[in-house]
């Protein structure tokens, strides 16, 4: 076998399209996979491009020069280290080893920690794009060992993504976990921006009465503006997508239930572990776990009473409300995502680049929006910012947003219909807006029963009362 530039581990759906992306931009690929179909298939698609197909890993390792880059594209957990425990000792003091799966970060950092001393470097990389996104340039978070980016940045940053103004959508994130962190944030950010169109939708159906069709036009015409990004295009080819074998929409054919990976429930556990406030990302993963409780919620419909009926008053008016509490929810689930980005910089020390992050997620990504520049460019000015809704831009537009946003919600409540999203975010705005909060007298409850102490607004200490006679 000739000498490869890298060896691609995994030929599924997303390690044969990262492959071939590689082959169009001139680097010789070496693939591996333990099923012989996907290899078959794989040799036959990639016919007369620079690709070779390896029967073995000790062939994909002999295919390549030192310093060796190989590519892992299995699924997470388990088959990881499966893989790793058979690669390792294939491998010589400066290789690369890069794991792209959707891998929890603290399974990156402890395959970093057990790789110490054999000189192998270790990277764990977020790979956002979807199979297209794979093809034709994928959003890349690379991070681990830092002395593996001069050997992985010409290949990541020739296949990524390229934003308007030309920069490849991938860059370093940062030493340990940090790679498959960000993209675990990503993956919650892309929940909640998901679950919040989708509850626009349901407003527009079950409040106004529109079509798909109607619904798909809505959607591509603010896809036009501040609102424009993947998921509200995707949204708009949706709706207008018709089943060839009823003439019906086909959206309305599809059962109710929403399945997931885990990538979006790990953010909001990791949210609550350190002490972040993500209630849009967390409630975007409740939507789903409701959603699949399909059975009981048809037996809940005959028993359980909502309200009246009440009048839907104006459409084209409350299109527009609709439309600006989308936005303003966009911006909120962006907020929380930086914040839970910032608190995990504080914890593991990554030095994470805030601003780089925005840049990489402009393009090639699922959660790619118009609003990612005005992101990218308020932390810039303000590396140090707290929350993105104390930029002076974000800051701005919410003033512009949030009335309308509490009319959506207060509708969506009269009319009976639930919008977790839309009603985490108004009560995530409001409570980060307010100077003071009943936490006064929660810190006086846990007093009470548990003798856990108070402060005063008076003088510094902490404080415990008598509260029973």
């Amino acid at each position: 076998m000739q000498l490869m530039d890298i060896g691609l581990v995994g030929l599924g759906v997303m390690g044969e399209n990262l492959a071939l992306n590689l082959a169009c931009n001139g680097f010789a690929v070496c693939g591996f996979d333990l099923d012989a179909d996907k290899c078959d298939r794989f040799g036959q698609r990639t016919q007369g491009m620079h690709v070779q197909v390896a029967a073995s890993l000790q062939a994909l390792v002999a295919s390549l020069p030192q310093p060796r880059r190989v590519w892992l594209m299995v699924p997470a957990g388990h088959a990881v280290d499966t893989v790793l425990a058979d690669l390792v000792p294939l491998l010589s003091p400066g290789d690369v080893v890069m794991d792209g799966g959707n891998t929890h970060y603290t399974d990156t950092q402890r395959r970093i920690r057990q790789l110490e001393g054999s000189g192998i470097l270790f990277v764990g990389a977020g790979v956002s794009g979807g199979e297209e996104g794979a093809l034709k340039g994928p959003a890349l978070m690379p991070g681990g060992s830092a002395q593996a980016w001069p050997l992985l940045r010409p290949l990541l940053q020739a296949i990524a993504a390229k934003a308007e103004d030309g920069q490849p959508c991938c860059e370093w994130m940062g030493p340990g976990g940090a790679g498959h962190f960000v993209k675990m944030v990503h993956n919650g950010i892309e929940y909640a921006d998901m679950q919040t169109i989708c509850e626009a939708y349901w407003l527009m159906q079950e409040m106004l009465g529109l079509s798909p069709s109607e619904m798909s036009a809505v959607f591509r015409e603010w896809n036009h503006g501040e609102l424009g990004s993947y998921l509200m295009g995707v949204t708009a080819d949706i709706l207008a997508h018709t089943d060839p074998d009823t003439g019906d929409a086909l959206v309305n054919l599809i059962l109710d239930t929403a399945e997931q990976k885990g990538t979006g429930k790990w953010a909001g556990q990791v949210a609550l572990d350190l002490g972040v406030t993500a209630p849009t990302i967390t409630q975007a993963v409740f939507a789903r776990t409701v959603s699949a409780s399909k059975p009981e919620r048809v037996l809940a419909a005959k028993v359980l009473t909502g309200p009246n009926s009440v009048s839907s008053g104006n459409q084209q008016a409350i299109l527009a409300q609709i439309q600006k509490a989308l936005l303003a929810a966009k911006i909120c689930t962006y907020a929380q995502g930086f914040c839970l980005l910032k608190a995990a910089d504080k914890e593991y020390q990554w030095a994470l680049p805030m601003d780089t992050v925005a840049k990489v997620w402009r393009a090639g990504c699922i959660i790619r929006a118009s609003l990612l520049e005005d992101i990218r460019n308020a932390l810039v000015r303000s590396p140090s910012l707290d929350n993105l809704l104390m930029d002076k831009h974000f800051a701005e537009v919410m003033a512009r947003c949030q009335q309308d946003l509490r009319e959506v919600v207060a509708m969506g409540a009269l009319h009976g219909i639930a919008l977790p999203s839309f009603m985490s975010v108004l009560c995530y705005y409001d409570a980060y807006r307010s100077a003071r909060l009943p936490a006064n007298l929660l810190q006086a409850q846990r007093d009470y029963f548990g003798a856990h102490t108070y402060q005063r607004v008076d003088r510094p200490g902490k404080f415990h009362t008598q509260w029973r006679d």
